[in-house]
């Protein structure tokens, strides 16, 4: 038993070190051993609890993220605190004792001793006898102090990687005049015809993008980051960004505007968002995300050629030169669409959001309240909504 508990304790201390160097050193997505699994269990929790509170089904899931974060600590300290126990258990009495009276020999003793010799709860009067086990004692105060380090790094990074992902859904938001229409957004960055001006901003959004892809990579926790306000999910900035770009490359001019179309940042943008899709509808489907067909129905084509000829008539008003050929145009961009709504849609369920949340076109592409004429607006934009930090 004595060799089987110094195995075991020996076996669960590597296991937390090997899973505390691949989330937080190594920092790359699947690569955890625990912390991953732990992940899909808790958010597994947390969606079956908030299916019994439909009032509060937002509020419950927006708690995941943090919670995973505290139980990945927890998981941590309290499996290093098990290894520890059982490699002491077997030497209380022998090579550990305590300093006055007589040494327990149970095993919480073992546990309060292996805790303490990781500075995890307060010092104790356990002391180590022999120089093997001085050593360990050793050990286990440097591997504490390193862990608490890491873990403490590890958490100011992903709150900032966090900041700058929300960030980034609340500019694209902003910039859509908080209609959350790519075709707003286009008609933005080219006012009036020009895209000289815009295209700067167009660069920064595909830069931005890239950097939240990567940070997804690094910190694939952010992921069950789930808030109230669907516009900072995942899944709504990367279809307001791959719908931005199916426009631009199916509804401009190939005469006039084959310079934006082929440049750097829309290819930039197109990448990373279709990139980051896809890694989130991977971790759909890890986590039991209900499958959706892969080849679009005829009701979803037909609403996607009514939202292409809407969002044509949108950037026309802005006086951007489009293509001729509408159906064309519309073909083009029910091909680009096919490439990425699928996934989205799968990356929409698994964070508990509705396709009406996402996707803003669902339903009427062509809804009077957001193709309001251009000219009716032009100088008016009214009081912003898009504050309110009870949804936040």
């Amino acid at each position: 038993m004595q060799v089987l508990e110094l195995v075991a304790g020996a076996a669960l201390v590597l296991l937390v070190i090997a899973d505390v160097f691949l989330t937080v050193l190594y920092a790359r997505i699947g690569a955890g051993i625990l912390s991953p699994r732990l992940a899909r269990a808790t958010w597994w929790s947390f969606s079956h609890v908030a299916r019994w509170f439909p009032s509060q089904h937002d509020k419950v899931l927006s708690f995941c993220g943090p919670a995973i974060l505290v139980n990945l600590l927890v998981m941590w300290a309290m499996l290093l605190t098990l290894g520890a126990g059982l490699i002491i258990h077997p030497a209380l009495g022998t090579s550990v004792t305590v300093t006055t009276g007589t040494t327990p020999t149970d095993f919480i003793s073992a546990l309060y001793a292996g805790g303490s010799s990781m500075a995890i709860v307060k010092a104790s009067d356990v002391t180590p006898d022999t120089d093997i086990y001085r050593l360990y004692f050793l050990f286990n105060s440097l591997l504490g102090a390193s862990i608490i380090s890491l873990t403490v790094t590890y958490l100011m990074q992903v709150y900032n990687a966090l900041q700058r992902r929300n960030t980034l859904a609340y500019k694209l938001f902003l910039q859509t005049g908080e209609t959350n229409d790519a075709a707003e957004l286009i008609a933005g960055l080219g006012a009036r015809g020009s895209f000289q001006c815009g295209y700067t901003s167009l660069a920064d959004i595909a830069v931005e993008m890239t950097i939240a892809l990567e940070a997804h990579h690094f910190y694939p926790v952010l992921f069950y980051f789930r808030f109230p306000r669907p516009i900072y999910g995942v899944a709504y900035f990367t279809l307001l960004a791959l719908d931005e770009v199916s426009l631009i490359k199916s509804a401009l001019s190939d005469e006039e505007l084959a310079w934006l179309k082929e440049s750097v940042p829309v290819t930039q943008l197109w990448r990373s968002a279709l990139l980051l899709a896809n890694t989130q509808e991977k971790r759909s489907r890890q986590a039991g995300a209900a499958e959706e067909a892969g080849t679009p129905s005829e009701d979803d084509v037909d609403r996607w050629r009514r939202r292409y000829h809407a969002a044509v008539r949108r950037i026309r008003e802005a006086g951007i030169a489009t293509r001729p050929d509408d159906d064309a145009g519309a073909g083009n961009y029910v091909e680009m669409r096919s490439q990425w709504h699928h996934q989205l849609m799968r990356a929409m369920q698994l964070m508990g959001y509705s396709a009406d949340e996402i996707d803003p076109m669902t339903h009427d592409p062509e809804s009077s309240e957001q193709r309001m004429p251009f000219a009716a607006r032009r100088h008016v934009l009214g009081p912003s909504t898009a504050f309110d930090p009870k949804r936040r």
